[in-house]
């Protein structure tokens, strides 16, 4: 028993962080190791993080027959639970103090789990683990620490995507917790080809991001080339996955996606059966999901339960749909404009006489509608979710009624502008929708032109 003991703490020994690349300005150090001294080292520890009044340090004194042993806890509230941290030291702990000095005491009274036990001598790897959730075990005498996994405080809940809703499928999402999220798809996914890779990129946020892909689908080529572009990444901070949709894209003066990025599980999961790469980052929902194709960007989630001849439709009409965003206005503004022949002529009569008041040309008449719903569009998204798509909706209806009898706008041009913005809503990813919008501003210039 003894000796399967000294087995396991050499090999906890063996598991030593390596220093994590590019530590912040404010985690260099002269010197790299840890002192002897347990005063020594929790001074510099509370130099280094700074008089924060949400580092927490616990010191005891252990009491032996001849001898005694000065240990300390420090841990950072609101990033661990408290019952993790209570669980691990207090099963960490000795009951009496040893005659060795160091932190094999530690490693022989471990807590329940030990392959959540490290052995860190290294001071950035010691304050890494600081502000990653972790609690530090320190000895007197010991230039080791052990530290525990006691990562926790209050993260929210899983619940339904807000984004891609669908009729028919499952109802969950990703959260902001990218140890949750790694779980939705594990549980979806249980293969033993299933990988999952992980680094840290930022030099101040040291922001966790994770790879995951099936060995023996995924193309080693694409997966090589993800892991060079994320490793050449030189950043000081990644906040959410689009700074890194934007720093690891082939063209960046496109207002093409190239990058697809989803809140939905299943979706990457269908997509890793497919041979893609999923790249999570912690603190956002969103995944991104390499490589990317155009049509990807037109199907919804539920088309993965539908049969094939409904699913290819749909998809279908979201194509014609984006078609119509980009081109109904400026093909309405070049045919009544230069080219009334092509109208029937009973239709050329009526439009002539419902823009026989108006004041501006079709060009003018379908800016100003554009901009106002544009406009009206982003006050929806940014007001209170229960008044703002009523604002939306209803500023819609009075402002385009209140245009045409004031002679501003004709009745055709609210027509027309009111189907651009409904087929705008038939495209399931929004950031393709947000390019359709673009572009149909440039094509309304060169029609008019």
């Amino acid at each position: 028993m003894k000796d399967k003991r000294k087995r396991h703490i050499k090999k906890l020994h063996e598991l030593r962080e390596d220093p994590i690349e590019s530590p912040a300005p404010d985690q260099r150090e002269v010197s790299s190791s840890l002192y002897e001294d347990l005063s020594a080292n929790l001074k510099k520890i509370k130099k280094t993080l700074g008089k924060s009044e949400d580092i927490v340090v616990r010191e005891w004194t252990i009491e032996g027959e001849d001898t005694t042993m000065r240990v300390a806890a420090i841990y950072m509230s609101g990033l661990v639970d408290e019952q993790l941290v209570n669980d691990f030291v207090s099963k960490s702990l000795p009951s009496e103090a040893p005659r060795e000095r160091g932190i094999s005491p530690f490693l022989e009274h471990r807590g329940p789990s030990a392959e959540k036990l490290k052995v860190l001598d290294q001071w950035d790897s010691l304050i890494n683990a600081i502000l990653s959730g972790d609690t530090i075990l320190l000895a007197d005498g010991s230039t080791e620490v052990v530290s525990g996994d006691t990562k926790g405080g209050k993260t929210r809940n899983i619940s339904q995507p807000n984004t891609q809703l669908v009729i028919r499928g499952p109802q969950e999402a990703f959260n902001e917790t990218i140890s949750t999220n790694i779980a939705l798809i594990r549980r979806r996914i249980k293969s033993p080809n299933l990988r999952l890779e992980a680094m840290k990129i930022g030099k101040v946020t040291q922001t966790e991001i994770s790879l995951m892909y099936i060995e023996g689908i995924v193309n080693t080529k694409v997966l090589k080339e993800v892991k060079r572009r994320l490793s050449e990444i030189k950043i000081d901070g990644i906040l959410e996955s689009g700074y890194i949709e934007q720093l690891i894209q082939d063209q960046t003066l496109t207002p093409f996606p190239t990058i697809y990025n989803t809140e939905r599980p299943d979706v990457v999961v269908g997509n890793l059966l497919e041979g893609r790469v999923a790249i999570l980052v912690d603190g956002t929902p969103f995944v991104l999901v390499v490589p990317a194709v155009f049509v990807q960007f037109f199907q919804s989630p539920a088309d993965y339960y539908q049969h094939f001849l409904i699913a290819s439709f749909l998809r279908l009409l979201r194509l014609l749909a984006f078609l119509f965003t980009m081109l109904i206005p400026a093909m309405y503004i070049a045919l009544t404009t230069f080219h009334q022949e092509m109208i029937p002529t009973t239709l050329v009569i009526s439009l002539a006489a419902q823009h026989e008041g108006v004041p501006f040309p079709a060009f003018v008449e379908a800016m100003l509608m554009a901009i106002t719903f544009e406009i009206l569009r982003e006050a929806g998204i940014r007001m209170p979710r229960a008044v703002g798509q009523a604002v939306s909706i209803v500023g819609a209806l009075v402002l385009g009624e209140a245009a045409v009898q004031a002679g501003i706008i004709s009745a055709a041009m609210v027509i027309v502008v009111s189907l651009t913005g409904i087929a705008s809503f038939a495209v399931p990813a929004y950031n393709i929708t947000v390019t359709s919008r673009l572009i149909r501003f440039a094509m309304m210039i060169l029609a008019a032109t």
